[in-house]
């Protein structure tokens, strides 16, 4: 019988030497020396939730926005095939991770019956090709279409906003508002009065949360229960992280753990984070790791009057796949990485090999085995290769993929996130530099208001010379 409440665990002893001086391994006193620093950024975050200032954190417990999803949900899961979310960044990235995670990344080639719930669509890019293959697939007619944008102006969803209630205006008449969520700022921003002249059913991004830091709130727990994922697990195993990660002893605590050795190894100078799942069904988790990251660490910071370029690189790889393109790389190329491996114990189901029908042959020791048991081998061989290079690892192991450790996972890589960016003197919460490249977008676009940036852009013509 499965644990009631399976735990998540850190190991990295693979970054741990004897003695210090090590440039590529840990001692207990390169923790010691930054132990008084990392009391005060727990003390920080403690403070800060406190005042309201990370909702993130309290996200877990909105029981209210829990019960109106079910409400929504059980009232209109079934008049639905498919569930179409149109989001970017943020507004996609944990659904897909989580849906990926939860439900397989075969759950749409399924029949409904062995479903259980519609098919599951994130539009998180403006493609042309892909956008159209989607619309060309689905069936606006028995289709929810879920409208992410905390801002109301993010200039892919909206278009795609566009384009979708275009068709269903013309499919269905007045009949298609039923057929449109918004998700959006509670208070401000266009898409409200959108939601509120068009009669469509709205849901509130939470105040302050941003949108890397959202896929435990309406904006990722609508679509992931319209398609059958157990929120309510998901939330608990959050919840379950949230009371290890109030541990001010950065030491007993498994994401300012987990962020004190990333920030350890950024200062050693290896700037580069691999996550590098051992799971299928976790790949997604390692793309969603890396806008959490990159966006919120990737800063400038402001010193004795200059400024410092401040953040580590996330990279996603997936074990085992990934063995066979990267780790050449990793163990023989520079030593300038961090590696986070993810290992399951209980992949739910497991295929056995069968014997090959000569025992002689050289690969006859691969029959009596399982695939499960292959797949552990296969990350402990690439764990015991790049300690062999001194190359530092840390593993994170998950007693099963299911909804509560996956909710715990999530929610430690969010604290993670927290924690290294007040280490590293940087605002976390923020997204400063992709602001000019969607001013530029409205430019180009056309938005009124921006036409002496259009002009400046499409005065940089490029120099025939230099294009071959």
């Amino acid at each position: 019988m499965a644990d009631a409440d399976p735990r998540i665990t850190l190991d990295y002893n693979n970054c741990m030497a004897d003695a210090a001086g090590d440039e590529h391994l840990l001692a207990e006193s390169d923790f010691d020396g930054i132990a008084d620093q990392a009391g005060e950024v727990a003390q920080l975050i403690a403070d800060q939730r406190k005042a309201g200032a990370l909702p993130y954190l309290d996200l877990p417990y909105k029981a209210d926005q829990v019960k109106r999803i079910h409400e929504y949900v059980n009232e209109n899961g079934d008049q639905f095939d498919d569930v179409v979310v149109l989001g970017i960044g943020g507004s996609a990235l944990g659904t897909i991770a989580v849906h990926a995670a939860c439900k397989g990344l075969t759950y749409n080639l399924l029949p409904r019956d062995a479903r259980g719930g519609p098919r599951l669509f994130v539009v998180d890019n403006v493609d042309p090709a892909h956008v159209a293959a989607v619309l060309d697939l689905v069936d606006l007619r028995r289709a929810l279409v879920v409208v992410i944008s905390k801002s109301g102006e993010t200039a892919e969803t909206m278009a795609q906003f566009l384009i979708c209630r275009d068709l269903l205006r013309a499919q269905l008449g007045a009949d298609y508002v039923r057929h449109v969520v918004i998700i959006t700022d509670r208070k401000e921003g266009p898409l409200r009065p959108v939601a509120k002249r068009e009669l469509f059913e709205p849901f509130d991004v939470p105040d302050g949360v941003g949108g890397r830091f959202s896929v435990l709130s309406p904006v990722g727990l609508l679509p992931l229960a319209m398609v059958g994922v157990n929120i309510d697990r998901l939330l608990q195993g959050a919840a379950a992280m949230d009371q290890r990660c109030r541990e001010t002893d950065f030491r007993r605590n498994p994401a300012f753990m987990s962020g004190a050795i990333q920030y350890l190894y950024y200062l050693k100078g290896k700037p580069l984070s691999v996550m590098m799942p051992y799971s299928q069904a976790l790949r997604d988790v390692a793309d969603w790791y890396r806008q959490l990251w990159a966006e919120s660490l990737g800063k400038i910071r402001k010193e004795n009057g200059r400024e410092v370029f401040v953040g580590p690189t996330p990279i996603k790889a997936l074990g085992v796949t990934d063995q066979h393109s990267q780790v050449q790389l990793y163990r023989e190329g520079p030593n300038d990485k961090i590696f986070t491996l993810i290992a399951v114990k209980d992949f739910g189901r497991d295929v056995p090999i069968p014997p090959a029908d000569n025992p002689k042959d050289s690969f006859g020791y691969l029959g009596g085995n399982t695939l499960r048991e292959l797949m552990d081998a296969e990350r402990r061989a690439t764990t015991w290769a790049l300690t062999k290079s001194r190359r530092p690892n840390v593993t994170v192991a998950l007693p099963r993929v299911d909804e509560h450790t996956v909710g715990q996972l999530l929610y430690m890589l969010e604290v993670q996130t927290s924690f290294t960016g007040e280490m590293l003197r940087i605002n976390p919460y923020d997204q400063p530099g992709v602001e000019d490249g969607k001013r530029a977008t409205f430019a180009l676009m056309g938005r009124e208001g921006y036409e002496c940036l259009r002009a400046e852009i499409e005065s940089q013509q490029p120099d025939p010379k230099y294009v071959i």
